[in-house]
């Protein structure tokens, strides 16, 4: 599998359709989502309205997450076996894991008024998640601060692959300190802890979430492809001149 999508020929034909798929997917479960979340799931008993950010926000902090440790896969398989995709890929899905970790931030301060009194407290939970936004910024970074391309492969991968250590702190944080985020609620022992009424929509809004990831990881790797292409032409014809 992985020399299927280690080769960019085969993978701009899979891509080709594959893209174009989860796009209409990710339309599809947001007209279904959205109006589920933010119309007809019920009110919180305690925070009313409110907890429909949580539709927004809890989403974005799983896959903000989720693409981090799948941007760690790809770097180790870049640094280990030098795929030609793996590096693209991460490369690919760290502006789509800086946006998603960047909402959650800013949905987790909008629901964190009404709800704990205060935009922001420096507790586990946020601050690590602040970090993990700060990482994803620094890998965007370097790979943009150095010219040569297989260079910045290297030093981003071991960026992200020291970053790797923030996942288990920001999981963890709300268990190995006090803070004011409440523990784990879907996936606990014991089973979720929230109304089956709202379960329906938040996994719609995750869905489309992951939907939405890989349409445009897919787009970014196609663009990032196309480009190295275009490069490469170019000095060979500067070359042949």
């Amino acid at each position: 599998m992985l020399s299927v999508f280690a080769n960019p020929a085969r993978f701009m034909q899979l891509s080709g359709w594959a893209a174009p798929l989860f796009a209409v997917l990710a339309l599809v479960l947001f007209a279904v989502g959205v109006p589920w979340a933010l119309i007809y799931s019920p009110a919180d008993y305690q925070q009313g309205e409110t907890v429909r950010i949580m539709y927004v926000h809890v989403p974005a902090a799983w896959w903000s997450l989720a693409i981090y440790g799948f941007m760690g896969v790809a770097s180790f398989v870049g640094v280990v076996w030098r795929h030609a995709l793996a590096d693209v890929a991460a490369r690919a899905a760290a502006p789509i894991g800086a946006t998603f970790a960047g909402l959650c931030l800013i949905t987790g301060s909008l629901w964190g008024a009404p709800t704990w009194g205060t935009w922001w407290e420096w507790d586990g939970r946020l601050t690590s998640m602040l970090v993990l936004f700060i990482i994803y910024l620094g890998y965007i970074a370097l790979w943009n601060a150095v010219e040569d391309e297989e260079k910045a492969a290297r030093l981003a991968a071991i960026l992200c692959l020291v970053g790797l250590i923030n996942l288990p702190i920001v999981h963890f944080s709300v268990v190995w300190w006090s803070t004011l985020h409440q523990p784990a609620s879907v996936f606990r022992p014991g089973g979720s802890a929230i109304d089956p009424a709202m379960m329906g929509p938040l996994f719609a809004m995750a869905f489309a979430y992951m939907a939405l990831f890989g349409a445009l990881l897919l787009t970014n790797m196609r663009a990032a492809i196309n480009r190295r292409r275009v490069e490469a032409a170019r000095m060979r014809g500067a070359n042949a001149a």
